[in-house]
Parts: C-alpha cells; structure tokens; sequence
C-alpha cells in the first residue's frame, strides 16, 4: 500500500510557501504605491505638452497679429477702401494712358475717394452756411464758426502780410484754407484717411500756389523785371553767377517746403497713433494701459495739428506771391 506524502508535515516546504506568499504581498504594495506616482507624472507631462501647444499658439496668434497690424500698409494709398472688420471696398481701375511716351494711370485710389469727399462735405457745409447767415440777422452756429474763420484769414493772413492788394485773392486763399482743413480733419473719422497724407496731393496743392506766385510776379514786373528781381541789388559781380543760381533753386524750394510740410505733419500723426495701437499687439494688457491713453491724446493733438497746418500752408502762400509781387 502506497504511503501518501504530507506535505504540510515538512517544515522546510512550509516556511518556502510563506516566504512566496510575503514576497507576492510585497509585490502587489510596491506595484500600488507606484501606481500613482506614474500616473502623476504622466499627468504632469500632458500638462506641460498642453502648455507648450498653448504658448506655441499664443505665440503664432500674436505673430499673425502683427504680420496683419502693418503700420506702413495703414499710411500708403491702396486700389480699396478698407473697412476693417466690415471688409473692403474695391475701386476701379484703368488702364494706364500713355501722353508723349509717359504712362499716367487714373485709377481712382482711396486718397481719390478722400478728396472729392473731402471737397463735397466742404461744399455742402458752406452752402449751408451762406444759407443760414442770409436767414438769420445775426451768424449762429455752423454760420458764426464759418464766417469767423473767413474773417481770421481776411484780416490776419491775407490782409496783415500782402494788403488790401491781396483782398483780389481771397477766394483762392479761403478754397486753401478750407480744402487743407477739411481734408486733415476727414482722418480722424472711422474708416476716413487724409488725403493730406498723400504727397501727390500736397504737390499738387504746392504747384498750384508755385504757378500763381510766378504769374502775379510776372504780370506786377513784367518778365524781365521779374527775372532782375530775382537777384537782390548790390551784389558784388564776382557774387553774381552764385546768386543767380541761389535763387533759381530758391524758387522750387519755396513749393517743396510747403509740399513736404504738410505731408510730413499729417502722416507723422498717423504713425504715431498707429504705432501706440500696434503696442497692444506686443505687449497685451500692458501694452492696453499705456497705448489707450496716448493714443487718445495724440488725436486731440491732431485736431490742433489740422488747423495749424491750413494756418500754415495758407500764412506761407500769401507770403511767397506778396515777395513775388513787390521788389526784394
């Protein structure tokens, strides 16, 4: 009869079966206290890959925020009519027509649109004026600022510098007065640009006041006197040749100054504001804090800047044809 073996009655097999089952138990306690800790790091890792996704994105926005906010794009003239978030007015084009072998392009650009709209607002708002001064006995409202200013330019502009000679004048300096006033105040609109702001027009104006100044010292001279006027008396022969020339420059200086003058004073303006709103983009919230306010105080600066600059365009008109008019 075959003898079954007891297990249980060897101690050695025993003791081995416990040791196993302490070490299993061990195993299972470190295989759960680990458990957190792993998770946690994979946690921590997933946050900081959603932080860095988070700060590459920021960093990408803001990148295609200032690649969109392009303070240069804002000043140039453009075939379109920007109206931000409403979208763009497309304008037409033509195309170029060319005059004794030179292309000239008459494309209607935005600082186009800017003046005649600038021109028919000055023309509504003086018609409305004369209408009102006419019915009312005493000037009152748009009539009284009006007439304030025609009488400002008669007496210390035109009057105080050339004379009761320059009263003939009068309409040209007031069309310039007016045209340069309206034309920087219509930037400071939403969507509205100066047309000041383009040196074509500034030339314009600028050629305009050069081809009359040449015209009223021609016709008080004659061509000849003129000319000798040109060079003021007494100066030694040797001087002489150096002179004439001096003074030939001088006479598109005069223009050039006024051009670039006016040009230079209204586009600084929008940079300038331009510049202080491109600081939101780069410094967000403290960028906010510091451009809000300057940039509201740069554009009441801008209010003065747009009288001043008629006041100046038009004082320095009336001083170039009164020299052009009497003898050095």
């Amino acid at each position: 009869m075959i003898k079954t073996l007891d297990l249980k009655a060897i101690p050695s097999f025993a003791d081995s079966r416990t040791i196993l089952i302490k070490i299993f138990l061990i195993l299972i306690l470190l295989s759960l206290t680990a458990l957190p800790s792993f998770s946690q790091d994979h946690s921590d890792g997933k946050k900081e890959s959603e932080i860095q996704k988070l700060e590459k994105a920021g960093e990408e926005d803001i990148k295609e925020a200032e690649e969109k906010f392009d303070v240069i794009e804002k000043i140039v003239d453009h075939d379109f009519i920007d109206l931000y978030f409403l979208g763009k007015i497309k304008l037409p084009h033509f195309k170029p027509v060319e005059i004794f072998g030179i292309n000239f392009d008459f494309s209607i650009t935005k600082s186009t649109v800017m003046m005649f709209l600038a021109s028919i607002i000055l023309i509504c708002v003086l018609v409305y004026a004369v209408s009102s001064n006419r019915k009312n006995s005493v000037p009152k409202g748009i009539g009284n600022a009006v007439e304030s200013i025609v009488v400002y330019v008669r007496d210390e502009i035109v009057v105080a510098n050339m004379g009761p000679e320059g009263l003939k004048l009068m309409p040209f300096f007031l069309t310039l007065f007016f045209f340069i006033l309206f034309s920087n105040l219509l930037g400071l609109f939403p969507f509205m640009s100066q047309p000041t702001k383009n040196i074509n027009i500034t030339a314009a104006l600028a050629l305009i006041t050069f081809g009359i100044t040449q015209y009223k010292g021609i016709r008080a001279h004659g061509f000849a006197g003129y000319v000798k006027n040109l060079v003021p008396p007494g100066v030694p022969v040797f001087v002489l040749p150096i002179m004439v020339v001096v003074e030939f420059i001088g006479l598109f200086t005069k223009p050039f100054s006024l051009l670039m003058r006016l040009f230079a004073n209204i586009t600084a303006g929008t940079i300038i504001i331009f510049s202080l709103i491109g600081l939101i983009f780069v410094m967000n919230y403290p960028g906010t804090v510091i451009a809000i306010p300057f940039a509201i105080f740069i554009y009441l600066i801008e209010i003065f800047i747009a009288f001043l600059q008629a006041y100046i365009f038009t004082l320095l008109s009336t001083l170039y044809i009164n020299m052009a008019m009497q003898h050095h």
